[in-house]
């Protein structure tokens, strides 16, 4: 299907703008430069996937699901290790949840991907935080207007058990949710692409993560990858995860442009 984009995350809360949750530096400039490419590729666009990162306050990865033996939450950043978990120094504040946080840290350390962050509650559904950068959005809508596609939105993120960093599948997945395992459906859409770009926030994280599942899940299109290294940026502090990530996924065949490379 031509060339395919995939635009992970594009959210407010994401963005270095006022009242943002959870800002990432560069992203408003990088969102921008999302939308002025998909207003001049136009037609040549065949499909364009949009992944929302969704949550509600009560989620794992945020500071109400956890407490210390004082009762206070976590700070925002604070890393939990299994270690702490099994030592008691974090507890699940709903004690029937202490069980199952025992063991998602568990099955995180062994996945020796990431540790579990806390972060700000952000891109909470219905909040202004979860809405898309407004220039990409009027970006979509224009694009959907004169294709007479629709944009195929991808949420994640609202089993509150899991981190979904990744659009493909959460860290973890719940055997009982089909939304935290792979969409064979949206997969095989993705498979299509001649050229798939890869734009979005965080280039350490949901980025990061997202490209990594579909490399393992479509190994032999990974050279129809293309990052355009001008519209995603890390989260600040986690620059090293963003440059281990390019690393990893060029020597695997990924390419890299700009936004602004004509012969896109």
């Amino acid at each position: 299907m031509r060339t395919q984009l995939l635009l992970i995350d594009p959210q407010y809360d994401f963005c270095d703008m006022p009242g943002a949750a959870l800002p990432v530096a560069g992203a408003n400039a990088d969102l921008q430069r999302a939308a002025q490419l998909i207003a001049r590729l136009g037609d040549r666009l065949g499909a364009i996937h949009v992944t929302l990162d969704t949550h509600q306050p009560l989620d794992i990865a945020h500071p109400v699901w956890w407490r210390d033996a004082a009762g206070n939450p976590p700070a925002p950043f604070t890393v939990i290790t299994a270690n702490e978990v099994h030592a008691g120094i974090w507890l699940a504040r709903d004690p029937a949840q202490q069980a199952a946080s025992v063991a998602y840290v568990d099955a995180l350390a062994a996945s020796g991907k990431y540790q579990l962050v806390i972060w700000p509650e952000h891109c909470l559904a219905g909040s202004p935080g979860h809405t898309v950068q407004p220039d990409v959005l009027a970006a979509l809508h224009n694009w959907s207007r004169s294709q007479l596609k629709t944009v195929n939105f991808v949420s994640k993120g609202m089993n509150p058990h899991t981190e979904h960093y990744s659009a493909i599948q959460a860290e973890v997945p719940d055997p009982h949710d089909p939304t935290t395992h792979p969409d064979t459906a949206w997969l095989a859409q993705l498979a299509q692409a001649d050229t798939l770009l890869i734009a979005g926030e965080a280039l350490s994280h949901c980025v990061a993560s997202t490209v990594r599942d579909l490399a393992a899940q479509l190994p032999d299109r990974i050279d129809r990858f293309m990052l355009l290294t001008d519209c995603s940026s890390p989260v600040p502090g986690f620059e090293a995860f963003g440059e281990a990530f390019v690393a990893e996924l060029t020597s695997k065949g990924m390419k890299l442009a700009t936004s602004s490379r004509q012969d896109l």
